[in-house]
């Protein structure tokens, strides 16, 4: 049994690119190991939001989380602001943490650019996203691509703290998955499905209904020709509902590509294999927004359980820097020799 840990930001609806990128794997991944998942509300002050929508934003991607087949019984599921030792182990692993490492990563430079009114929020996320895995001894991080610098990041924090102050944190290995699901926008093939991009056509979200879906893989941009081939580079419009079939179906997109002879039966088939692995998703968030005090009973109960881990890795991790505990006196001064 291992220990897991990963988070997502509560943009309330989530779409088939968070499931088939992430969430089905945390489903999976909380079979067998000791899984921690969070919904990361403070890494979302860290840009543009509406204040008076993250609680309810919170709160819906929870309700999301479940509805998709994380199971209290067999993980941690808790809002990270319900848990105080991230917020006060970031601070400890910033003073670790060097200017030059954190101008390093691609994701700030990416967002913030050169403006200097970049918050620096932003420029400390992944100072943050380290606490968040090493509160919890966290051997296992699910990751993509977009976050391996993060959890090296991550990585050269805990090694550092460790060299510094003593043996006080696990180093996290990054757990890829052996296929990832590549699910782009459907009416740009060529970037990634997003609920930040404005394609209201081009993004199926968890919650959709069957007709929402069916019209969306069928108004799905395709390319010239009529031949179903995969080639993503050639085709990224097929390509695209080829992957999408292939994840929804666990066949590859190469062996699907010879099943059909026209972009219709296609569209037709890809279609109906998405509504039927979202079908059940859907069924559950029904259920669960029915009886709302459920999902903030297994909330609660989460971040009790959290409390208690990450409350001990902070004591360790204040003890060797050097903090003096609460209600207790200071050690004793090592008498020099002479």
């Amino acid at each position: 049994m291992a220990r897991l840990l990963s988070g997502i930001q509560p943009s309330g609806d989530l779409h088939l690119g968070n499931y088939l990128g992430a969430i089905r794997g945390w489903v999976a991944g909380q079979r067998g190991n000791d899984a921690y998942y969070c919904v990361v509300d403070l890494h979302a002050l860290s840009g543009d939001y509406d204040p008076h929508q993250l609680a309810r934003r919170t709160f819906d991607t929870a309700l999301n989380l479940l509805a998709a087949g994380l199971d209290p019984d067999e993980c941690t599921l808790f809002v990270q602001s319900h848990v105080g030792e991230h917020s006060r182990l970031a601070w400890l692993l910033e003073c670790v943490a060097n200017l030059g490492e954190l101008r390093r990563m691609t994701q700030f430079k990416d967002k913030a650019g050169e403006s200097e009114s970049a918050r620096v929020g932003l420029f400390t996320y992944p100072v943050l996203q380290a606490a968040d895995i090493l509160l919890y001894d966290a051997e296992l991080v699910p990751v993509g691509d977009d976050q391996r610098q993060h959890l090296e990041l991550t990585r050269d924090l805990a090694q550092r703290f460790n060299h510094r102050y003593g043996p006080t944190f696990v180093v996290p290995e990054a757990s890829v998955p052996e296929v990832a699901a590549r699910v782009m926008d459907l009416q740009a093939p060529t970037r990634k499905m997003s609920k930040s991009v404005s394609s209201p056509l081009g993004t199926i979200g968890m919650l959709d209904s069957p007709a929402e879906i069916d019209r969306k893989v069928r108004k799905a941009v395709t390319d010239t020709g009529g031949e179903v081939r995969y080639d993503p580079d050639a085709k990224p419009g097929v390509s695209n509902l080829l992957e999408l079939l292939a994840a929804a179906t666990g066949a590859s997109p190469a062996s699907l590509a010879g099943s059909f002879t026209s972009y219709g039966q296609l569209k037709a088939q890809t279609s109906e294999a998405l509504v039927e692995l979202l079908r059940p998703v859907r069924e559950r968030y029904v259920e669960l927004a029915a009886d709302p005090a459920q999902v903030t009973a297994v909330l609660v109960a989460g971040a009790e359980r959290a409390s208690q881990v990450a409350g001990a890795t902070f004591e360790r991790a204040s003890m060797a820097a050097g903090l003096l505990a609460p209600g207790s006196e200071p050690p004793r001064a090592q008498e020099t020799a002479g």
